[in-house]
């Protein structure tokens, strides 16, 4: 499955902010992360964040866009819709 976040490097703490929406009515998760975006640490941390949270091996989650954005596109092997709304909770809908 693919995963839209949009991720805010030194955040202050590795945590979630909830679920938005873009001017298209697309969902997004909001995620925060302490690491600076210097050298890939933000986008490793991102990884790691999202591995432990969703009890995935970090092997299973590959950025497949937005590798310099702030708004990526996470793919994930081996999980489905009710495990991220169990995770962070339901989509909103537009």
């Amino acid at each position: 499955m693919r995963l839209a976040v949009r991720v805010t490097p030194k955040g202050g703490r590795d945590g979630v902010d909830g679920w938005a929406l873009d001017p298209e009515g697309r969902s997004y998760l909001k995620v925060r992360v302490s690491a600076p975006p210097s050298d890939g640490a933000a986008n490793a941390a991102l990884i790691a964040f999202l591995a432990k949270t969703l009890k995935r091996p970090k092997s299973a989650l590959t950025i497949v866009s937005g590798e310099s954005a702030r708004l990526k596109l996470i793919e994930i092997d081996g999980l489905d819709e009710p495990a991220v709304d169990a995770a962070f909770g339901p989509r909103p809908t537009a």
